[in-house]
Order: C-alpha cells, then sequence, then structure tokens
C-alpha cells in the first residue's frame, strides 16, 4: 500500500478492567456514546487531511472530559484527595513525543502533552513546572476539584475505610491512528490509581512503557502500570511488530503472557501501517472502539466483536 492510500483508522480504549456485570443499561449506553463520540472527533479530524498526531489528541480529548473514564474529569483520588495526571503522544514518522506527569490544573492533560511536544525542546514535563508551561501555552486551567466525580469520591473513601487496601490498578484513555499519509501516532491519558502516595507516575507518560509510535506500530496500553513500565510494554509490542509479528501476537505476548507472568495485567489497542490492529485485555472487560472511512463508529466493553455504537 503507498501512503497516498492509506485509509484513515482511529481506535480508542477506555481503560481495561471494566466490570461489564455492574454496568446497568444507562451506564451502558453512555460509555458506548462517549466512545463513540471520541472516535467520531478523531475522524472528523483525519477525514480534514489532518494528522494521526492531532486525530488522537482530540478523541482522547473527548474521553478526558467524559466523566466515565479514569482520565481528565473522573480522574481518581490520590491519598491526600486530589488529582494528579499523566499524559503522553508520540508520532510514529517522526518519534516526536511529548509527556506530562503529576499535572493538577490542566483540563486536558492530553493537550498538555501535545504542546510539549510541538512547542517545547523537552520530551516530559512534570509537576508544578508542566503546569506553569499550560498557563504559559495558554490552554484551559481549572481547580483541581473540576476532577472531581462524585463514583470516584465514593471510590477513594472506600479505598479509606479499607486502610488503604483493595487499590484499583485500572483506567486510563487512549487513541491510535493512522492518517492518509500513512503515518501512525498514539497517546494516553490517566488518573493513575486510586490511593498513589508519593507523586508515583505509572506507565501512561512514560514513552516507550505506556505509549509508543514508530514507523511500523503505535500503541496504547492500559493497566497496572508498574508492570507495563518493568516491560517497555509499548515498546516490546513495536518491537515485536518490527520483527514480522502480527498486532494481535505482539500484543498478547505482553499484555497475555509476560505481565501476567508477573503479577500484572491490563490491556493494549495496536495499529499497524497496513491497517491491521488489535485489541487485547487480559481482564474482564475493556472500554474499546474503532472507527474507519465508512464512519460507523464500533464499540465494546465485554469480550467479543465490535458492534456499531448503536448496538453497544
Amino acid at each position: 500500500m503507498q501512503a497516498a492510500d492509506a485509509a484513515p483508522l482511529l481506535l480508542v480504549h477506555g481503560g481495561a478492567g471494566a466490570l461489564p456485570r455492574l454496568l446497568d443499561e444507562r451506564q451502558t449506553r453512555a460509555i458506548g456514546e462517549a466512545l463513540a463520540q471520541a472516535l467520531r472527533q478523531g475522524l472528523a479530524v483525519l477525514q480534514d487531511h489532518g494528522r494521526a498526531l492531532d486525530a488522537v489528541v482530540a478523541a482522547v480529548t473527548v474521553l478526558e472530559d467524559a466523566p466515565w473514564f479514569n482520565a481528565g474529569r473522573g480522574a481518581v483520588y490520590t491519598a491526600e484527595g486530589r488529582h494528579e495526571l499523566d499524559a503522553a503522544v508520540m508520532e510514529g514518522a517522526t518519534l516526536r513525543a511529548g509527556s506530562v506527569a503529576g499535572v493538577r490544573c490542566v483540563r486536558n492533560p492530553v493537550q498538555l502533552a501535545h504542546a510539549v511536544l510541538e512547542r517545547s525542546p523537552h520530551v516530559m514535563l512534570s509537576g508544578a513546572g508542566a503546569d506553569a508551561f499550560a498557563r504559559q501555552a495558554g490552554l484551559p486551567v481549572v481547580e483541581n476539584t473540576y476532577f472531581d466525580t462524585p463514583q470516584r469520591e465514593n471510590e477513594w473513601r472506600a479505598w479509606q475505610a479499607q486502610a488503604g487496601a483493595g487499590t484499583s490498578h485500572y483506567g486510563t484513555v487512549g487513541a491510535v491512528a493512522r492518517d492518509a499519509q500513512g503515518t501512525l501516532a498514539a497517546a494516553t491519558s490517566t488518573g493513575g490509581m486510586t490511593g498513589k502516595r508519593w507523586g508515583r507516575i505509572g506507565d501512561s507518560a512514560l514513552i516507550g512503557a505506556g505509549t509508543c509510535a514508530d514507523a511500523h506500530a503505535a500503541v496504547s496500553c492500559t493497566g497496572w502500570g508498574e508492570f507495563f513500565i518493568r516491560t517497555c510494554a509499548a515498546h516490546a509490542i513495536c518491537s515485536r511488530i518490527a520483527a514480522g509479528e502480527t498486532p494481535s501476537g505482539a500484543a498478547a505476548a505482553l499484555v497475555l503472557r509476560q505481565i501476567p507472568a508477573l503479577g500484572g495485567s491490563g490491556g493494549a489497542i495496536v495499529l499497524v501501517s497496513d491497517g491491521g490492529y488489535a485489541l487485547v485485555f487480559g481482564t474482564e472487560g475493556m472500554y474499546r472502539g474503532a472507527i474507519g472511512a465508512d464512519g460507523v463508529p464500533r464499540v465494546a466493553i465485554a469480550p467479543g466483536p465490535l458492534r456499531p455504537a448503536a448496538e453497544s
């Protein structure tokens, strides 16, 4: 396939660890609609001759603004009862990347990671410095309480009542895309884990761990970040694909075998340059979806095939 012939394609995830059996019909429909909106928003960028990089940022922005996912509004609480957010973006053709960690006042961390890539000489900014760069860049800033939701507050109070037991290692949102030039890109955003301490940073903001893109593949991961960091999971998947493995085979090697063998779990979405893709997870469910040139968003939560959003 020549680059000029590449059809637009975009995948999203809203986090592994979803529990479909606990979702009522209203919640299931709302989550499906949010995933579909993210897919449509990203595809609109691609259909307007936009870059894959801009498409993944647009898609993840929608998911950060939705209260259903552990990113942006709806992020989990730290042990101290606030929100510290991480995000990263990467463009495959150029290997340009930007990421942020521990930000507290940026409405859309993925947009700040994009700004780091485009408008700074650095790859990664953290904490107060990243928040200061956001203000300098003119990005929307909010009070930390903007990210509060009743569900996350209840989870945090339950975590407190259990003296820190039962911490959730799941959540995270992400997107991967291919544009008309055949360029790949990936983006990931997260609130981390409930009750995290000491400025803990997970895999999402770390290029090569939770987010990676090169000429062969784009990957966004979700799950227990410590294990994705230890295995350099996103980069490992890209390397396996460069060596000739399929997207599903490369993702399964990390997500279904190596990471569980170490005691972790999670999922990944993978898109390769010829349009092949995989959405792999080793948990009960994963919010996920895909959209192509036909413009029909297809989504799923439980194991099984993707279905048109109206039918999910």
